[in-house]
């Protein structure tokens, strides 16, 4: 009873929410209200896509690099980021969402197909996309993600562990704490990674603070992470458009060997794998990963 009482408590002192930052820009993308950047003004486009807890500024190292020759987009998926949150969070209502970008962007037609960029979870929204819509996508890249339903994420047990009101507190708590944003991102991106500074750690807790991201981070864990059957992946083989499969060589999210696998089941050539990079290759390598990008390009 103390700990609930104290966890209520909590929970009440501490329901007011962050706002988004001002000026950002938005468009109807099917049918969610979804924030967005570009960057560049001539070329062919580029269309990036993170992956879970991303949003648009995780490619703010990498678009500028890609602008100089592309026209380069970039969204916030919904329940990530400043997008509306609107459910269920799945890679249907994920890929829905990214087509209904290209339209609204006025990507997809003749001297105007996209190649697209998925990172970590989103390589499976980009392959779904391909998929669905191949005439309207010149090239694919799954870069530090292998498009797959693996199961991976919570145990099923997660929802009835965490319950409220002891998930909100706890969920703000550890937003509250600098240094554990900083070491999960320094986990995670490695040591090439320049350090987070205060705006930096913001730029990762703010869209958990935002309203509606409490009920959209619970929902979408308990979705798991978004993925596709390996049978429905391995169609992108039959796709006559340029694929690339890029990978941090230190990325310990995935075996050493999903690189490889990724590359044969999509039929990509050989996998670039980037020297002493882990799973934020786009932050850690982005001039490595700018180089893949055009390789593919080049060819689409």
């Amino acid at each position: 009873m103390v700990v609930t009482t104290a966890s209520l408590t909590y929970n009440a002192f501490t329901a007011g929410r962050a706002q988004p930052p001002k000026g950002l820009r938005y468009v109807q993308a099917a049918d969610i209200r979804t924030r967005y950047r570009t960057w560049g003004t001539s070329g062919s486009p580029v269309v990036l896509v993170h992956g879970a807890f991303e949003q648009v500024d995780t490619w703010s190292r990498l678009a500028p690099l890609l602008a100089r020759d592309h026209r380069v987009y970039a969204l916030d998926l919904t329940g990530d980021g400043y997008s509306e949150r609107r459910g269920p969070y799945t890679v249907d209502h994920f890929t829905r969402q990214l087509l209904g970008f290209l339209t609204a962007m006025h990507l997809g037609g003749p001297g105007e197909r996209p190649l697209l960029v998925g990172h970590s979870s989103g390589a499976a929204v980009v392959a779904d996309a391909t998929l669905r819509s191949p005439g309207r996508i010149a090239g694919l890249m799954l870069l530090d993600g292998d498009a797959l339903n693996t199961g991976a994420g919570p145990p099923a047990a997660f929802k009835y562990v965490l319950i409220d009101p002891y998930r909100t507190s706890l969920l703000r708590l550890g937003l509250g704490v600098d240094g554990l944003i900083r070491s999960v991102y320094d986990t995670q991106c490695g040591p090439a990674c320049p350090p987070l500074n205060a705006a930096g750690v913001d730029q990762w807790r703010r869209p958990l603070q935002v309203p509606g991201a409490e009920a959209a981070l619970w929902s979408m864990l308990g979705e798991g992470v978004p993925g596709l059957p390996a049978d429905q992946v391995a169609r992108l083989a039959s796709l006559r458009i340029p694929k690339s499969v890029v990978f941090g060589a230190q990325d310990d999210v995935f075996s050493k060997t999903t690189p490889q696998e990724t590359a044969r089941r999509i039929g990509a050539p050989p996998p670039t794998l980037i020297p002493g990079a882990r799973h934020l290759t786009m932050i850690s390598s982005p001039r490595q990963v700018a180089a893949a990008v055009e390789a593919v390009a080049r060819v689409s």
